[in-house]
């Protein structure tokens, strides 16, 4: 099995190369005009489409009003859900929860990490 830190610089160095490869393809699109001019285009349909969704946002306060509720509501919830599945597993018990069709479902963990200096 490969050490974390071989796999640790193997995974930046992909990443340098997808950050090049990325570059040179933008590079590539920003000399085209024909690419300039459906930019243009697409901007100008945005500029269209925003106003008609504020347009429809405005006649439906109401409901976005309880959407941003919801919104909130989800991710308290959801970050509750995982401090009690970390707190269940960290007493060595089983973890698992089933929906309304009994269906079971069971925690994926993740790992990431960040610099830090």
């Amino acid at each position: 099995m490969a050490k974390l830190q071989e796999i640790f610089t193997r995974l930046r160095e992909t990443k340098k190369q997808q950050k090049v490869i990325k570059s040179q393809y933008r590079d590539a699109l920003n000399g085209s005009t024909e690419y300039s001019a459906v930019v243009e285009d697409l901007k100008n349909l945005r500029e269209k489409k925003k106003q008609i969704e504020e347009g429809i946002k405005a006649d439906m306060a109401d409901n976005f009003n309880k959407l941003e509720d919801l919104k909130y509501d989800l991710a308290t919830d959801l970050e509750l859900l995982n401090d009690a599945a970390l707190t269940t597993l960290m007493k060595g018990e089983k973890v698992e929860v089933t929906d309304e069709y009994d269906q079971p479902y069971e925690p994926k963990f993740k790992v990431s990490f960040i610099k830090i200096n």
